[in-house]
């Protein structure tokens, strides 16, 4: 196992805005009043997202396991992305039971190593869905969708909504209740509901399934900035019905209410709140009742992390 450390770094140099002149920071000052990532002990990367690694670590203070996500600054020259501190900002606000807690941000020796401790979840979505048996019952499936209200903005990363792909300058809740619906959705299936491997292969995914988008009913759609990079085809259908067979009709009103291409009429967490789909049988299932399953995640990295005996730098 690996100590989440760095190696020491040059002085700190900065500019003053007052006199333009150049101070080196002292020592005791460079991690602010945040702790030093050196504090955590590596165990084991377990995943990475748009913006950034995730590793599964200790906390040596506490003995606590954390998630630690390493910000990701690869082409960064004027300092934390604008991403990465809208979700800090977001998640030091938020605290409900199905968001996952943001506990501290700790820094590495240099300028660009910023992380975020978070608290670890045993299980992701992808790896559920990897291995089980059987999927998600629909009393099982509903029970994510209380996470997100008008409020608030989260990252809504793999499961991007149309308006996002077409290069809209304008970020609302609506992009994160699409992304409810396709993970809703990928419960109710137990499999990606769109699962592109690009950006021109996810439009196309969305308009196979809910038909080709126009300005009667998504105003300004032909405006959006990267709509001349697509070829969209002609497909008036919507295919919402043909793909989940099985759920009733609030189900289906549900998910066409979820994809609405107008990202102004698309439902909110209070409109779905508010579904008879969650009044009819098989009513939701309390948290308690949803099922356990083994920690395949780091059952498939453990032998990784046994591996390692050097410190290494993340």
């Amino acid at each position: 196992m690996d100590s989440v450390g760095e190696e020491e770094s040059d002085p700190i140099r900065l500019k003053s805005v007052k006199n333009n002149k150049t101070f080196t920071v002292p020592r005791n000052y460079r991690f602010g009043s945040c702790r030093s990532v050196r504090e955590f002990e590596k165990l084991n990367r377990i995943g990475e997202g748009t913006y950034g690694i995730v590793y599964r670590a200790r906390d040596t203070k506490s003995d606590e396991i954390v998630a630690l996500k390493k910000v990701r600054m690869d082409k960064e020259k004027d300092g934390i992305p604008i991403s990465s501190l809208r979700e800090i900002t977001l998640l030091l606000r938020l605290r409900h039971p199905n968001i996952v807690e943001l506990k501290e941000v700790v820094v590495g020796s240099q300028l660009e190593s910023l992380f975020l401790v978070m608290c670890y979840c045993e299980q992701d979505l992808a790896s559920l869905l990897e291995n089980m048996q059987t999927p998600f019952s629909e009393a099982q499936g509903p029970e994510g969708v209380q996470s997100v209200d008008d409020r608030q903005r989260l990252c809504e990363d793999r499961y991007r909504a149309p308006e996002l792909l077409l290069g809209t300058k304008t970020q609302t809740t609506a992009l994160d209740m699409w992304a409810v619906g396709c993970i809703l959705a990928e419960l109710l299936a137990h499999k990606p509901l769109l699962p592109g491997t690009s950006e021109i292969q996810q439009v196309d995914l969305i308009v196979q399934l809910l038909g080709t988008p126009n300005e009667n009913i998504w105003p300004g759609f032909s405006q959006l900035p990267l709509i001349g990079q697509y070829s969209l085809r002609k497909q008036p259908y919507n295919n919402l019905k043909n793909k989940f067979t099985w759920l009733s009709d609030a189900g289906h009103r549900l998910l066409n209410l979820l994809f609405m291409y107008n990202p102004q009429r698309r439902a909110t967490a209070k409109d779905c709140l508010e579904s008879s789909y969650f009044k009819e049988k098989p009513l939701p299932c309390e948290p308690e009742l949803m099922p356990t399953f083994p920690h395949h995640r780091n059952k498939r990295a453990a032998p990784l992390a046994e591996s390692h005996s050097k410190r290494s730098k993340v």
